[in-house]
């Protein structure tokens, strides 16, 4: 890799505004919205605040990632109590992880989630969306791998009708085949059935089934495809009710992948009004893709409506939109070096680049090391952040600071008790030029999509 391109982040850190070009790699850029690989996003606002829900890639966890923002901008990682795949498990739970949650609230007040544990669905109740969580059917799924054989029973999307009806949606099928698409009148509490789930499948449909509801008609959105490789997409079917029929629109599908500028497979949406404006938030593929794996990262974009009531094409951004712009005030401009690098894709000067979709990895099977920070000259900062490539994994690392780069001391200590969240944060005024995180020799350097110092 030349200098050139490890500096040039750099460059346009202290230069100013990010340019007008909309690139995986620009900095600046604010798709992915979260700094890691999750999936299958859910959201709520509550109080001035969005809390965000999603599958941990690869394949999911042992429970759900979980991150709230004031702003949409600076994402907090929140560990929850439930689910838990030790907590949610039955004869038919079998080993797959937990994945695909879908959090609204009832008329009542209460927050609920519905949740996909292998091959069936449980539901949690609670009355603050971070918990803590309660099961809703006593260590009982809402709907077993059992209730239609021949279909996965998995992806529930909760959907709340104007009148405070709630509607349940869900099922996939086999070796990414055979898509079934289930609907249900939900009880008011919205956590058990008050009816006969009905078969609504539209054309096209394989799973990711999520209902919204626009200027009085009801649009069945879903994916097609398969996750792991480029044929992933987002299509659309209209109703005039919360059970259809759906027929499927003359321009579905809306959201696909575009090799060119390195978006793959987006799918496994849902849709809200932000600002008072629809948006769609979805995951895709990391960068550089590579096929048949799951790193999958949440992005946002802006959703648009003909005058005739079809949903126009979406054209997935890298920059995302306004709301989700501009987090990094207050950054001091650096450079960065590292002990060792994985490549020209992840160099050191990918944690300077305010972009979740580029990061500093170490060498393969590199163990300990260091990533550091030059600020050019000693300055004093009022906080430094660090984002490690898993919010959910414990790391170890020690914060340094130097004057002059020979003598160091130590900020923040994680070499025996380990790190878990995202960011970590180390408060309060730090004169120095040089920052550095150090990782202990016996451990393995995790990936990091960002160290900043911050001014104010």
């Amino acid at each position: 890799m030349s200098l050139l391109r490890l500096l040039l982040p750099c460059l346009l850190l202290a230069a100013g505004p990010a340019p007008a070009a909309d690139t995986w790699n620009t900095p600046h850029a604010a798709n992915p919205i979260l700094p890691g690989y999750f999936a299958d996003p859910s959201l709520v606002q509550h109080e001035g605040k969005y809390y965000l829900y999603a599958t941990l890639d690869p394949w999911g966890g042992r429970t759900l990632g979980c991150w709230e923002s004031a702003d949409f901008k600076h994402w907090t990682y929140r560990a929850l109590n439930w689910p838990t795949k030790e907590a949610c498990t039955s004869p038919t739970s079998k080993g797959a992880m937990v994945w695909a949650p879908s959090v609204v609230r009832a008329p009542g007040g209460k927050f609920v989630m519905f949740i996909s544990v292998g091959n069936e669905v449980w539901v949690g109740t609670a009355d603050h969306p971070i918990g803590p969580w309660t099961d809703a059917h006593g260590g009982k799924p809402l709907i077993p791998e059992t209730y239609r054989p021949g279909y996965h029973m998995i992806d529930a999307e909760a959907f709340v009708d104007d009148d405070g009806t709630g509607w349940l949606y869900w099922g996939s099928g086999w070796g990414w085949k055979n898509g079934r698409c289930f609907a249900v009148k939900l009880t008011p509490d919205l956590n058990a059935f008050a009816g006969e789930p009905v078969d609504v499948t539209p054309t096209n449909y394989f799973e990711g089934p999520f209902l919204f509801k626009h200027a009085g008609r009801y649009y069945l959105t879903y994916s097609q495809g398969k996750t792991v490789t480029d044929t992933y997409q987002v299509h659309y079917a209209i109703g005039d009710s919360p059970l259809g029929p759906f027929t499927e629109a003359s321009n579905s599908p809306i959201l696909v992948t575009d090799h060119a500028r390195n978006i793959v497979s987006p799918g496994h949406h849902s849709i809200y009004l932000l600002k008072g404006r629809p948006h769609i938030l979805y995951h895709r593929h990391r960068v550089p893709y590579v096929a048949d794996t799951a790193y999958r990262q949440t992005c946002v974009d802006e959703l648009h409506f003909t005058a005739d009531g079809l949903m126009e094409k979406v054209t997935p951004t890298h920059s995302g939109p306004a709301l989700g712009q501009g987090r990094d005030a207050g950054r001091l401009a650096a450079t960065a070096t590292a002990s060792s690098e994985l490549g020209a894709d992840h160099g050191a000067a990918a944690v300077l680049d305010d972009n979740y979709a580029t990061r500093w990895a170490p060498a393969k099977e590199a163990k300990g090391g260091w990533l550091q920070l030059d600020l050019g000259t000693a300055q004093t900062t009022a906080r430094i952040e660090v984002r490690f490539e898993y919010a959910w994994k414990p790391v170890r690392f020690r914060l340094e600071a130097s004057p002059d780069g020979h003598t160091w001391t130590t900020l923040a200590d994680h070499s025996d008790t380990a790190f878990q969240g995202s960011p970590f944060t180390h408060t309060g005024p730090t004169t120095a030029r040089h920052l550095r995180l150090v990782f202990p020799a016996d451990a393995e350097a995790p990936g990091v999509w960002e160290f900043a110092a911050f001014g104010r």
